[in-house]
């Protein structure tokens, strides 16, 4: 998803910008107890992302013979669904509601420069495209319906949104030419990031108020993943090609750390503060996890 260039938005209620002064201290690491995974055979892991509150986790996954993105879900026992949506060249999950309901995108195979959104439910796609936009993204959904993604506003702009109950409200970040809306809560609460031309921020948006949230001096930027009901916020830092995890709650960060690992990121936390993502071990050798932390 390249960045874009922004232009000014009209189509919801004049913003307030609220700028988030982090603690300048050094974070110290979350006590974590993991539950690591690895892929189905035939596959490999490319993306860990969002936890529902049942423990399901969903992502995607490399099928090692044909090299194509699939999406799946992992019950909490373990057992794997891969998922190819109808006429797409790749597949993405990146979020799942308490209800079952996945929200992801897809590649077009007939047109592969065209992005599309979906949500899923009980085998069933339902194909999500704002209204005239060449790609939609679609990131998460709540337990309300309420889901949240980005579109392609022009050839140099990307913008989010949120849709409920049929109903599109536009998120943008002023002067930013990129806003990714990743995940929400149940109290509408909207967590992800925006992007300038190098540096990406972490942002919280609701009711049109937007609320940047950076990880003290992460020199490439921070990218926020996952909020919950409880408003316990998880996210990235940014640092060169790897992303390093952390939980932000009460205005305290704390890193997410696999004990002799490279790096771990964080790709969803649910209402019970379980948290899942990806542990990046020597070379290729990467697992899956959910995570309690304290």
């Amino acid at each position: 998803m390249d960045l874009r260039r922004f232009v000014s938005v009209t189509t919801f209620p004049p913003l307030m910008l609220i700028a988030l002064i982090a603690p300048m201290h050094a974070a110290k690491n979350a006590s974590c107890t993991f539950e690591t995974f690895s892929a189905p055979s035939g596959y490999s892991l490319s993306m860990v992302n969002g936890v529902s509150d049942d423990g399901t986790v969903v992502g995607q996954l490399v099928d090692n013979n044909a090299q194509q993105f699939v999406a799946f879900t992992r019950s909490p026992g373990g057992a794997y669904t891969e998922y190819t949506v109808p006429q797409s060249s790749s597949t993405w999950l990146y979020g799942r509601s308490g209800t079952g309901l996945n929200a992801g995108f897809y590649q077009d195979n007939a047109n592969p420069e065209h992005i599309h959104g979906f949500v899923l439910q009980n085998g069933q796609y339902t194909i999500v495209n704002y209204p005239k936009a060449t790609n939609t993204w679609l990131f998460d959904v709540n337990q309300l319906g309420a889901s949240v993604g980005s579109f392609s506003a022009s050839a140099s702009l990307i913008k989010g949104f949120i849709l409920v109950n049929g109903k599109y409200t536009t998120i943008a970040y002023p002067t930013a030419p990129a806003t990714y809306p990743v995940a929400l809560n149940d109290n509408g609460e909207v967590v992800g990031t925006w992007a300038g031309t190098s540096i990406s921020n972490g942002m919280v948006w609701q009711n049109g108020t937007f609320t940047t949230v950076n990880y003290p001096k992460s020199k490439y930027g921070t990218a926020l993943t996952g909020v919950n009901n409880s408003g316990v916020i998880v996210g990235n830092r940014l640092s060169g090609d790897k992303d390093f995890g952390f939980i932000y709650e009460n205005g305290v960060f704390t890193n997410i750390v696999y004990s002799g690992a490279s790096y771990t990121m964080a790709g969803g936390i649910n209402n019970n503060g379980l948290i899942s993502g990806q542990i990046y071990l020597n070379g290729n050798n990467t697992l899956g996890y959910t995570a309690v932390c304290k």
